[in-house]
């Protein structure tokens, strides 16, 4: 165990002191290295806490899945949010108020079921062969190397080839992708830097330049409907058909949210059992013993508790489109909410021992993957790539170690590591 992760108990003064200074525009260094006892101290004292600028924050587990079960009053359409923030007109405006994820029915609902009959069970599991053969090759040249970084040489690797393939990226054209998805999805801090802004909107300028060639080409030449996305997204289906900026910024999305959030599931797993050398030799002795279905739940298990305890997408939105209540607090008609879907997965109302990282947990209904309508329309996807490069990585290294000291991605949305120095026998 590791006792400096564990968030150690407070007085109820002091979980007041420390909600009642929260405010996620003005946050201090010390937050994005370990932002949970900040939590602890907000569902303690202040669970939906109203925040300096008139929004509200929820960090209760039951107050977040309210929240997901009513659409009809917590809207995900960001257009409201969003137009201060990024100013009318702006790529990233353009690009985040038309993506799948910050949308309501119908568009939501139209792509994302062109979406999900390319990610049918059938469809996934036929990825699993060519992705262990990914993954092999990327060990192969961490094992010549004798280490590495796991995010760049291996977590940020996987789910870029994974993703690319969906939407058949040319293997020469993936190179710009990475850089492309952070400064977009970075774009979505609470506070933005002037140089942020500006990188987000290159990006998408340039991401959506990018996309056209590879549409109008798709356009001649088609591809599979049953495994190409794009491909079913420029068909459509039946009489419905996405307008061009619908299908390219959703092109933009599907790139975006397939690759950062299952780079670090698999970054924040590797470097977790590094802090918790009993739950890793507890694993790999496990996996040792184990094959066929029972290798792959063991997997299983332990990838959906690396997504509770360091949820790769920390944070969510809604907007209250009628006056309403949640947790006991009366909320006015257009109350923005950010759900803290950090907080809400180490709620110890709902999970025993939170802070615990605990790999054989069991009825893990963790929030990583949202819930309701907007819940993660690629999960299934994710899950077989962490449990594919999570189980093949200690199968194969079973005694690799951290060189230095990792260093986090700086943001408070999505939790990860920019970089994470290793070396294997």
């Amino acid at each position: 165990m590791s006792p400096t992760l564990i968030t150690p108990p407070m007085s109820q003064e002091r979980a007041q002191q420390i909600a009642q200074k929260f405010d996620l525009r003005a946050l201090p260094a010390e937050f994005y290295a370990n932002p949970f006892p900040v939590y602890a101290a907000l569902r303690e004292s202040q669970p939906v806490r109203r925040m300096p600028d008139g929004s509200y924050f929820l960090t209760r587990y039951n107050d977040l899945v309210t929240v997901y079960r009513d659409a009809q009053t917590f809207s995900s359409d960001k257009k409201v949010e969003f137009t201060p923030k990024y100013g009318p007109g702006s790529p990233l405006l353009q690009h985040h108020t038309t993506s799948l994820v910050f949308n309501d029915p119908p568009l939501h609902t139209r792509v994302r079921r062109l979406i999900m009959g390319a990610l049918t069970r059938r469809a996934i599991s036929g990825m699993e062969p060519g992705l262990v053969a990914l993954v092999d090759r990327l060990l192969d040249a961490i094992a010549a190397k004798g280490g590495g970084d796991l995010i760049d040489d291996f977590a940020a690797a996987i789910p870029v080839e994974i993703i690319g393939n969906l939407l058949d990226v040319p293997h020469e054209e993936r190179g710009p992708l990475r850089g492309w998805s952070l400064a977009i999805l970075g774009a979505l801090e609470p506070k933005l830097t002037p140089e942020q802004h500006d990188a987000g909107n290159r990006a998408v300028v340039e991401m959506t330049a990018y996309l056209r060639d590879l549409v109008a080409q798709r356009r001649r030449q088609p591809g599979d409907p049953e495994h190409d996305v794009l491909t079913r997204l420029i068909n459509g289906e039946g009489d419905e058909q996405l307008s061009e900026v619908e299908l390219l910024q959703n092109c933009i999305f599907i790139l975006n949210a397939g690759h950062e959030t299952t780079t670090n599931l698999i970054g924040n797993a590797l470097v977790a059992l590094q802090e918790w050398p009993e739950e890793r030799q507890a694993l790999v002795a496990k996996m040792t013993g184990s094959q066929g279905a029972a290798l792959e739940g063991t997997l299983m298990l332990a990838v959906d508790e690396f997504l509770r305890f360091e949820s790769s997408n920390q944070l969510g939105n809604r907007r209250a489109v009628k006056a309403c209540e949640v947790g006991g607090v009366p909320l006015e008609e257009g109350a923005l909410v950010t759900l803290c879907i950090g907080a809400a997965n180490r709620d110890p109302s709902h999970f025993a021992e939170p802070d615990r990282l605990d790999l054989t947990r069991e009825h893990n209904r963790h929030l990583a993957f949202g819930f309701g309508i907007h819940q993660c329309a690629g999960l299934s996807l994710a899950r077989l790539e962490g449990r594919v490069a999570i189980g093949r990585f200690l199968a194969r290294f079973p005694d690799y170690r951290l060189t230095a000291a990792p260093t986090r991605g700086g943001r408070a949305r999505f939790r990860g590591f920019l970089r994470a120095p290793f070396a294997v026998r």
